[in-house]
Protein backbone atom coordinates (compact mmCIF):
# COMPACT_ATOMS: atom_id res chain seq x y z
CA UNK A 1 0.00 0.00 0.00
CA UNK A 2 1.52 3.39 -1.05
CA UNK A 3 0.17 6.52 0.31
CA UNK A 4 -0.21 9.71 -1.79
CA UNK A 5 2.42 12.78 -0.98
CA UNK A 6 -0.75 14.58 -0.26
CA UNK A 7 -2.08 12.30 2.32
CA UNK A 8 1.28 11.25 3.89
CA UNK A 9 1.83 14.92 4.89
CA UNK A 10 -1.52 15.85 6.02
CA UNK A 11 -1.92 12.38 8.53
CA UNK A 12 2.00 13.42 9.51
CA UNK A 13 0.82 16.65 10.35
CA UNK A 14 -2.11 14.91 12.61
CA UNK A 15 0.15 12.87 14.49
CA UNK A 16 3.07 15.84 14.97
CA UNK A 17 0.08 18.56 16.53
CA UNK A 18 -1.87 15.65 18.11
CA UNK A 19 1.47 13.29 19.33
CA UNK A 20 0.50 12.96 23.29
CA UNK A 21 -3.20 12.35 23.13
CA UNK A 22 -2.76 9.82 20.46
CA UNK A 23 -0.16 7.93 22.22
CA UNK A 24 -1.93 7.59 25.07
CA UNK A 25 -5.22 6.90 23.26
CA UNK A 26 -3.45 4.31 21.37
CA UNK A 27 -2.03 3.23 24.42
CA UNK A 28 -5.32 2.64 26.27
CA UNK A 29 -6.74 0.72 23.45
CA UNK A 30 -3.51 -1.47 22.68
CA UNK A 31 -3.99 -2.54 26.35
CA UNK A 32 -7.04 -4.47 26.12
CA UNK A 33 -5.67 -6.49 23.62
CA UNK A 34 -2.23 -7.82 25.37
CA UNK A 35 -4.92 -9.32 28.15
CA UNK A 36 -2.75 -8.00 31.13
CA UNK A 37 0.80 -9.33 29.00
CA UNK A 38 2.50 -6.25 29.67
CA UNK A 39 2.13 -2.81 31.49
CA UNK A 40 1.05 0.31 30.57
CA UNK A 41 4.25 1.96 30.47
CA UNK A 42 5.86 -0.86 29.15
CA UNK A 43 3.58 -0.66 26.26
CA UNK A 44 3.60 3.13 26.24
CA UNK A 45 7.44 3.02 25.64
CA UNK A 46 7.01 0.68 22.55
CA UNK A 47 3.62 2.53 21.08
CA UNK A 48 5.55 6.00 21.46
CA UNK A 49 9.10 4.40 19.10
CA UNK A 50 6.38 3.60 16.33
CA UNK A 51 4.63 6.34 16.69
CA UNK A 52 7.87 8.53 16.21
CA UNK A 53 8.90 6.21 13.61
CA UNK A 54 5.99 6.31 11.54
CA UNK A 55 5.68 10.27 11.82
CA UNK A 56 9.22 10.39 10.34
CA UNK A 57 8.29 7.97 7.83
CA UNK A 58 5.10 9.81 6.75
CA UNK A 59 6.75 12.89 6.74
CA UNK A 60 9.66 11.75 4.00
CA UNK A 61 9.63 13.04 0.49
CA UNK A 62 7.13 11.32 -1.98
CA UNK A 63 4.77 8.88 -1.56
CA UNK A 64 4.95 6.15 1.94
CA UNK A 65 5.26 2.34 1.25
CA UNK A 66 6.34 0.37 3.71
CA UNK A 67 8.57 -1.20 1.85
CA UNK A 68 10.72 1.97 0.87
CA UNK A 69 14.25 3.06 2.62
CA UNK A 70 12.28 5.95 3.88
CA UNK A 71 10.08 3.20 6.17
CA UNK A 72 13.48 1.57 7.43
CA UNK A 73 13.17 2.97 10.57
CA UNK A 74 9.58 2.55 11.21
CA UNK A 75 9.87 -1.29 10.18
CA UNK A 76 12.84 -1.85 12.62
CA UNK A 77 10.49 -0.55 15.26
CA UNK A 78 7.50 -2.72 14.31
CA UNK A 79 10.48 -5.81 14.22
CA UNK A 80 11.23 -4.56 17.46
CA UNK A 81 7.94 -5.04 18.71
CA UNK A 82 7.02 -8.66 17.14
CA UNK A 83 10.11 -9.87 17.99
CA UNK A 84 10.04 -8.95 21.81
CA UNK A 85 6.36 -10.09 22.52
CA UNK A 86 7.18 -13.65 20.03
CA UNK A 87 9.66 -14.30 22.79
CA UNK A 88 7.46 -13.12 26.06
CA UNK A 89 4.66 -16.01 24.39
CA UNK A 90 2.54 -13.21 22.89
CA UNK A 91 0.44 -14.60 20.02
CA UNK A 92 0.40 -12.95 16.27
CA UNK A 93 -3.11 -11.64 17.17
CA UNK A 94 -2.40 -10.22 20.03
CA UNK A 95 0.67 -8.33 18.40
CA UNK A 96 -0.96 -7.14 15.16
CA UNK A 97 -4.13 -5.70 17.53
CA UNK A 98 -1.89 -3.51 18.93
CA UNK A 99 -0.99 -1.97 15.54
CA UNK A 100 -4.25 -2.16 15.10
CA UNK A 101 -5.43 0.49 17.95
CA UNK A 102 -3.77 2.87 16.13
CA UNK A 103 -6.91 3.65 13.53
CA UNK A 104 -9.30 3.72 16.09
CA UNK A 105 -7.10 6.18 17.86
CA UNK A 106 -6.43 8.51 14.54
CA UNK A 107 -10.15 7.78 14.18
CA UNK A 108 -11.57 10.09 16.32
CA UNK A 109 -8.78 13.21 15.21
CA UNK A 110 -10.30 13.01 11.85
CA UNK A 111 -13.28 15.37 10.67
CA UNK A 112 -16.05 12.71 10.14
CA UNK A 113 -17.97 15.03 7.88
CA UNK A 114 -15.26 16.15 5.36
CA UNK A 115 -15.21 13.63 2.35
CA UNK A 116 -11.53 13.79 1.53
CA UNK A 117 -10.48 13.39 4.98
CA UNK A 118 -12.56 10.06 5.57
CA UNK A 119 -10.66 9.45 2.13
CA UNK A 120 -7.21 9.95 3.49
CA UNK A 121 -8.30 7.79 6.36
CA UNK A 122 -9.43 5.24 4.84
CA UNK A 123 -5.84 5.17 2.94
CA UNK A 124 -4.20 5.66 5.97
CA UNK A 125 -6.28 2.60 7.41
CA UNK A 126 -4.93 0.40 4.76
CA UNK A 127 -1.26 1.51 5.36
CA UNK A 128 -1.81 0.67 9.28
CA UNK A 129 -3.03 -2.76 8.45
CA UNK A 130 -0.12 -2.81 5.74
CA UNK A 131 1.93 -2.67 9.22
CA UNK A 132 0.38 -5.21 11.05
CA UNK A 133 1.20 -7.81 8.03
CA UNK A 134 4.61 -7.02 8.75
CA UNK A 135 4.49 -7.60 12.66
CA UNK A 136 2.84 -11.09 11.57
CA UNK A 137 5.61 -11.88 8.89
CA UNK A 138 8.50 -10.33 12.02
CA UNK A 139 6.86 -12.66 14.31
CA UNK A 140 6.75 -16.05 12.49
CA UNK A 141 10.30 -15.46 11.35
CA UNK A 142 11.08 -14.46 15.63
CA UNK A 143 9.35 -17.86 16.78
CA UNK A 144 11.63 -20.05 13.87
CA UNK A 145 14.38 -18.87 15.39
CA UNK A 146 13.02 -19.79 18.65
CA UNK A 147 12.53 -23.46 18.08
CA UNK A 148 16.13 -23.80 16.28
CA UNK A 149 17.34 -22.38 19.70
CA UNK A 150 15.16 -24.38 21.94
CA UNK A 151 16.21 -27.71 19.55
CA UNK A 152 19.98 -26.82 19.79
CA UNK A 153 19.44 -26.32 23.56
CA UNK A 154 17.36 -29.38 24.14
CA UNK A 155 20.34 -31.18 22.30
CA UNK A 156 23.35 -30.28 24.69
CA UNK A 157 20.82 -31.10 27.58
CA UNK A 158 20.53 -34.47 26.30
CA UNK A 159 23.90 -34.77 25.16
CA UNK A 160 26.17 -33.93 28.25
CA UNK A 161 29.85 -34.59 28.58
CA UNK A 162 30.72 -35.97 32.09
CA UNK A 163 33.68 -36.04 33.82
CA UNK A 164 34.26 -39.46 35.77
CA UNK A 165 37.80 -39.72 37.04
CA UNK A 166 40.67 -37.46 36.16
CA UNK A 167 41.24 -37.88 32.41
CA UNK A 168 38.17 -40.00 31.90
CA UNK A 169 35.05 -38.86 29.98
CA UNK A 170 31.67 -40.03 29.94
CA UNK A 171 29.47 -38.97 26.76
CA UNK A 172 25.61 -40.57 28.13
CA UNK A 173 23.32 -40.79 25.08
CA UNK A 174 19.32 -42.01 25.86
CA UNK A 175 17.10 -41.89 22.35
CA UNK A 176 17.61 -41.80 18.74
CA UNK A 177 20.83 -40.45 17.77
CA UNK A 178 20.53 -38.72 14.04
CA UNK A 179 22.97 -36.37 12.21
CA UNK A 180 22.15 -33.25 13.75
CA UNK A 181 22.49 -34.90 17.51
CA UNK A 182 25.42 -36.31 16.69
CA UNK A 183 27.11 -33.63 15.34
CA UNK A 184 26.05 -31.42 18.76
CA UNK A 185 27.86 -34.88 20.37
CA UNK A 186 31.04 -34.87 18.63
CA UNK A 187 31.53 -30.80 18.88
CA UNK A 188 31.11 -31.02 23.33
CA UNK A 189 32.98 -33.97 23.30
CA UNK A 190 36.01 -32.79 21.45
CA UNK A 191 36.21 -29.22 23.28
CA UNK A 192 35.58 -30.86 26.45
CA UNK A 193 38.62 -33.19 25.46
CA UNK A 194 40.75 -30.19 24.89
CA UNK A 195 39.45 -28.07 28.02
CA UNK A 196 40.23 -31.04 30.17
CA UNK A 197 42.98 -32.84 28.62
CA UNK A 198 41.62 -36.33 29.00
CA UNK A 199 43.00 -39.50 27.69
CA UNK A 200 39.89 -41.23 27.42
CA UNK A 201 36.31 -40.78 26.75
CA UNK A 202 33.08 -42.79 27.31
CA UNK A 203 30.92 -43.34 25.18
CA UNK A 204 27.65 -44.47 26.39
CA UNK A 205 24.67 -45.76 24.19
CA UNK A 206 22.46 -47.87 27.20
CA UNK A 207 19.81 -45.32 26.82
CA UNK A 208 20.06 -45.83 22.72
CA UNK A 209 16.85 -47.49 21.51
CA UNK A 210 18.29 -49.00 18.48
CA UNK A 211 21.78 -48.94 16.63
CA UNK A 212 21.39 -49.36 12.75
CA UNK A 213 23.92 -48.52 10.47
CA UNK A 214 23.79 -44.75 10.39
CA UNK A 215 24.06 -44.85 14.52
CA UNK A 216 27.04 -47.06 13.77
CA UNK A 217 28.34 -44.55 11.24
CA UNK A 218 27.92 -41.63 13.75
CA UNK A 219 29.31 -43.31 16.64
CA UNK A 220 32.96 -44.31 13.99
CA UNK A 221 32.97 -40.68 13.26
CA UNK A 222 33.08 -39.32 16.99
CA UNK A 223 35.70 -41.93 17.79
CA UNK A 224 37.43 -41.49 15.12
CA UNK A 225 37.17 -37.46 16.07
CA UNK A 226 38.53 -38.03 19.19
CA UNK A 227 41.43 -40.02 18.53
CA UNK A 228 42.63 -37.55 16.06
CA UNK A 229 42.61 -35.38 19.20
CA UNK A 230 44.64 -37.61 20.89
CA UNK A 231 42.33 -39.20 22.94
CA UNK A 232 41.17 -43.00 23.05
CA UNK A 233 37.14 -43.88 23.05
CA UNK A 234 35.19 -46.73 24.44
CA UNK A 235 31.92 -47.33 23.84
CA UNK A 236 30.01 -48.83 26.37
CA UNK A 237 26.39 -50.23 26.88
CA UNK A 238 26.44 -52.92 24.46
CA UNK A 239 23.11 -54.89 25.74
CA UNK A 240 22.58 -58.60 23.95
CA UNK A 241 19.77 -57.20 21.57
CA UNK A 242 22.35 -54.21 20.15
CA UNK A 243 24.68 -56.76 19.92
CA UNK A 244 22.85 -58.90 17.74
CA UNK A 245 21.49 -56.24 15.56
CA UNK A 246 25.17 -55.10 14.96
CA UNK A 247 26.53 -58.90 13.99
CA UNK A 248 23.57 -59.05 11.75
CA UNK A 249 24.00 -55.81 9.91
CA UNK A 250 28.02 -56.88 9.25
CA UNK A 251 28.92 -53.58 11.50
CA UNK A 252 32.48 -53.71 12.71
CA UNK A 253 33.67 -51.68 15.26
CA UNK A 254 37.35 -52.31 14.16
CA UNK A 255 39.91 -52.27 17.40
CA UNK A 256 37.23 -49.96 19.13
CA UNK A 257 37.09 -51.04 22.55
CA UNK A 258 33.19 -52.22 23.56
CA UNK A 259 31.54 -52.97 26.98
CA UNK A 260 28.65 -53.94 28.29
CA UNK A 261 28.45 -51.57 31.18
CA UNK A 262 29.87 -48.30 31.77
CA UNK A 263 30.83 -49.53 35.09
CA UNK A 264 33.14 -51.77 32.85
CA UNK A 265 34.15 -49.59 30.33
CA UNK A 266 35.45 -47.30 33.67
CA UNK A 267 37.54 -50.07 35.05
CA UNK A 268 39.31 -50.72 31.47
CA UNK A 269 39.84 -46.83 31.33
CA UNK A 270 41.33 -46.66 35.20
CA UNK A 271 43.38 -49.55 34.55
CA UNK A 272 44.79 -48.79 31.01
CA UNK A 273 45.90 -45.45 32.15
CA UNK A 274 47.64 -47.25 34.67
CA UNK A 275 45.28 -47.20 37.87
CA UNK A 276 45.46 -50.05 40.34
CA UNK A 277 41.78 -50.99 41.28
CA UNK A 278 41.71 -53.36 44.02
CA UNK A 279 38.18 -54.68 45.15
CA UNK A 280 37.71 -53.79 48.55
CA UNK A 281 36.56 -56.90 50.98
CA UNK A 282 33.80 -56.25 52.72
CA UNK A 283 34.04 -56.23 56.75
CA UNK A 284 32.83 -59.41 58.12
Amino acid sequence: MVLNPGTSARFAQILHEQRDPLIKRWTTLALHGVRGRSTEAELAAQVTEIYAALTTTLRAAGASDLSSDDAAEVRSALADLSSSQARRGFTPSETAFTVFALKDAVLDSVDQTDPTALTDFIAFARFVDELALFTFETYAQTREELIVEQNHQLMELSTPVIKLWDGVLAVPLVGTLDSARSQVVMESLLQTLVDTGSAYAIIDITGVSAVDTQVAQHLLKTVMAARLMGAECIISGIRPQIAQTVVSLGIEFGDIVTKSSLADALLHTLRASGADVVRARRAI
